[in-house]
């Protein structure tokens, strides 16, 4: 080979060692932010999954609310709450099955 031949193949070869490395070094940047959307995009999840929740407890409380508003809606909680009773009515209470009788 001659010096001048062996100067370009040389070349040649650097000049594609650094194609390359600018090529690897352009794929992990692009690595790196798919990874971070992704990481971005699994956070989205968890809070839209939290807003949901949130949303449906909103709800709830707010048919509650309605449900207590109305003095027959909140008799029963009253009832159940303090274990009161009105007129013409009884408090039952229970023994589970299986439970132990107390001694008297």
């Amino acid at each position: 080979m001659r010096p001048n031949a062996a100067v370009r193949l040389g070349a040649r070869f650097g000049v594609l060692a650094v194609a390359g490395v600018v090529a690897l070094m352009i794929a992990a940047q692009y690595a790196h932010i798919i990874h971070r959307n992704v990481s971005y995009m699994m956070q989205l999840r968890g809070v839209q999954d939290d807003i949901s929740a949130l949303e449906r407890k909103r709800i709830d409380q707010e048919r509650e609310i309605a449900r207590l508003s109305d003095p027959q809606g909140a008799i029963p909680y009253i009832h159940d709450r303090l274990h009161m009773v009105g007129d013409h009515e009884e408090i039952i209470y229970l023994k589970r099955p299986g439970a132990a009788s107390s001694p008297q």
